[in-house]
């Protein structure tokens, strides 16, 4: 039952290593009275394989044998050394494992692993991560918000999984990694434009774009949502339109989703006689045949011809397009001004077209809608993220409560001595 064992030295000068080196072929060594070989403690997994530490003193070797002991009966014992293997290692272990999620969301991914991860620390070990160093990384060398939380997201949860794969390491390292709180706007910023302001730039539109800005302004809708509206999902008897999938962009190429953002997205939409005429006027124009082509393997299919909302030459509407009117118009109506973007720093045009999704929200407010109910309509989980997010405050809200304070009903009546 030698367990610990002690293993013989080649730099050891006493009998029993001399015996074993002799120094005709090891050379001559000074003899020790102790010898200084190190102890072996041997042991065996879960699984039965034979595994062994060594540590320079016996004390030491009995102590570690004593814990792998407890910790095998208890099933709580993990191997070190299948934390030894590189980040990178176990990317190509823990990637294809993952479940498939949306194309955008998979390609995020990719990006934040080969742009911010990889570089920084796909040569490190698993076991030689710590809290320390990730935290500075997060800080000093990864930029923006957004980049930040989607990036510390990926490699935790790739640390997460190392713990529970058998605990190749004890505890995830990037678990209580901090990000700073994004740049606060002022509500100046984030106010979108009145219903008024929005009519105004539809006067400096071309014609064609106008019914489409009508639609959004109406119905709320997202960009993908609106574009990828087919023919076959409007009811203008009923005055209603259903949301059923979408058009999203990866890499600048188009493509289906079967599916809208949420589960909440998928939902039934009313339409305001505007909103109606404006899809009249589009589909008198187009024709779109009243049939939904399934995706099948091929996303990028969209078969245009059944969309109600298309580009001047009968494609699909893009951003990048769209833009090339929306900027001008914005301009031309006195509304338009640079805001510095502070997640990227760029320099962006207000207002943006998403901002009428802000102006349908707000409107929905003001006419006294229930929060769940607009909830439903513009397709989220909870009331209360409509209101955070998209109902806005009037900009005269400042002075409607000043008048409310020295009014009739308010305390006017405070007066000042005149100091001598």
């Amino acid at each position: 039952m030698n367990n610990p064992r002690q293993l013989r030295s080649k730099t050891c000068g006493c009998q029993l290593c001399m015996e074993q080196y002799p120094p005709e072929e090891y050379g001559e060594r000074k003899r020790r009275r102790d010898c200084i070989g190190s102890w072996q403690a041997r042991y065996r997994d879960p699984a039965g394989k034979q595994k062994a530490k060594c540590f320079p003193k016996r004390r030491e070797a009995d102590d570690f044998l004593d814990s792998v002991r407890t910790q095998v009966r208890r099933r709580t014992y993990n191997d070190p050394k299948r934390g030894e293997i590189t980040l990178a290692e176990w990317w190509e272990l823990w990637w294809p494992a993952q479940p498939r999620k949306a194309v955008t969301t998979t390609n995020r991914k990719l990006s934040n692993w080969r742009v911010h991860i990889e570089p920084r620390w796909g040569r490190w070990r698993l076991c030689d991560l710590e809290y320390i160093g990730l935290q500075s990384w997060i800080t000093n060398e990864v930029k923006g918000y957004h980049t930040k939380r989607k990036v510390l997201e990926l490699l935790s949860s790739m640390l997460r999984a190392a713990v529970r794969d058998g605990k190749r390491i004890p505890f995830n390292p990037a678990a209580e990694v901090d990000i700073e709180a994004p740049a606060r706007k002022h509500a100046d910023e984030t106010r979108p434009p009145t219903r008024e302001q929005c009519a105004l730039i539809r006067e400096h539109l071309p014609e064609y774009y106008r019914p489409f800005v009508v639609f959004l302004e109406h119905t709320g809708l997202r960009w993908g949502e609106a574009t990828g509206l087919r023919w076959e999902n409007v009811d203008l008897t009923a005055d209603h339109l259903k949301v059923k999938e979408v058009l999203s962009e990866d890499n600048g190429r188009l493509f289906r989703k079967a599916a809208p953002k949420s589960a909440a997205g998928f939902r039934t939409v009313p339409l305001t006689p505007q909103a109606a005429e404006a899809v009249r006027v589009m589909v008198e124009r187009w024709r779109p045949v009243a049939t939904v082509s399934p995706i099948g393997d091929d996303p990028y299919d969209l078969h245009p011809e059944e969309l109600v909302f298309r580009g001047p030459q009968g494609g699909t509407l893009t951003r990048h397009n769209f833009r090339r009117v929306w900027v001008p118009a914005i301009q031309e109506a006195g509304l338009a001004r640079k805001v510095t973007n502070p997640e990227t720093g760029r320099l962006e045009w207000w207002p943006h077209v998403h901002d009428l999704r802000h102006v349908f929200a707000t409107w929905l407010k003001d006419i006294g809608v229930p929060e769940k109910d607009a909830q439903a309509v513009m397709g989220h989980d909870r009331g209360s993220k409509v209101t955070w997010i998209y109902q806005h405050a009037p900009e005269d809200v400042a002075a409607q409560v000043r008048a409310k304070m020295v009014g009739p009903e308010g305390d006017a009546g405070v007066r000042f001595l005149k100091v001598v």
